[in-house]
């Protein structure tokens, strides 16, 4: 059986983490269309030369753009039994554009529900890794625990960022959330409890949903 599913919450909720685990859980693997966009920044890409200064200012990339990307990654092999979409709809037009090419549509969204003030002070001060791309809280050491790669802050990390960041999530992808609920497939959690506890919440409604 697959299982096609959307992640939704303000950046810093805590998506990332939660697609790794159900990742893992289901053998499906993790689509982060915010990922996929900076390596194609990083690596010169075409793409990455359309999208590049959008996302150091923290803005949409147009719809068009991300649909044909995220449609082109799903219909690859290691799709066949499902996959987790983070970062991807945006916009309720995005989320109508998927339903209309995805056979059945997405199967369930799960939203982390997290408090402006906290999303602030999560993303604002964390710092990433040049070489392996882990996320850290800021810390005493400029070196990465995992890799011993050197730590930075992201420019789309930095408070005013973030702040225009929550006010475009605010504007255009809040709206996902209400759009979805028409469709009875939202499923609903408190972000900011231990990710273990949020983790086993998110398995056991999913399972009653593809069930």
């Amino acid at each position: 059986m697959s299982v096609k599913l959307v992640l939704l919450g303000p950046p810093g909720s805590g998506k990332g983490t939660q697609g790794a685990l159900l990742s893992k859980f289901y053998g499906i693997p993790q689509i982060s269309t915010g990922d996929m966009l900076r390596q194609a920044v990083d690596e010169g890409a075409e793409l990455g030369k359309r999208v590049q200064d959008m996302l150091t200012r923290g803005q949409l990339v147009p719809d068009e753009v991300m649909v044909s990307v995220v449609e082109e990654r799903v219909s690859r092999e290691d799709c066949a039994q499902g996959f987790i979409l983070d970062g991807f709809p945006r916009t309720t037009d995005q989320a109508r554009a998927l339903e209309r090419v995805l056979p059945g549509g997405i199967d369930a969204v799960v939203f982390l529900h997290v408090p402006r003030e906290e999303v602030i002070a999560r993303l604002a001060g964390r710092l990433t890794c040049r070489k392996c791309s882990a996320v850290f809280s800021k810390r005493d050491s400029s070196l990465c625990p995992v890799c011993g790669g050197d730590l930075y802050q992201r420019d789309d990390d930095l408070r005013s960022t973030v702040e225009h960041r929550l006010k475009v999530y605010e504007e255009h992808t809040a709206p996902l959330v209400g759009y979805y609920r028409t469709l009875d497939k939202v499923l609903e959690f408190d972000g900011t409890g231990p990710v273990e506890e949020v983790a086993r919440g998110v398995e056991s409604a999913i399972a009653r949903v593809i069930a």
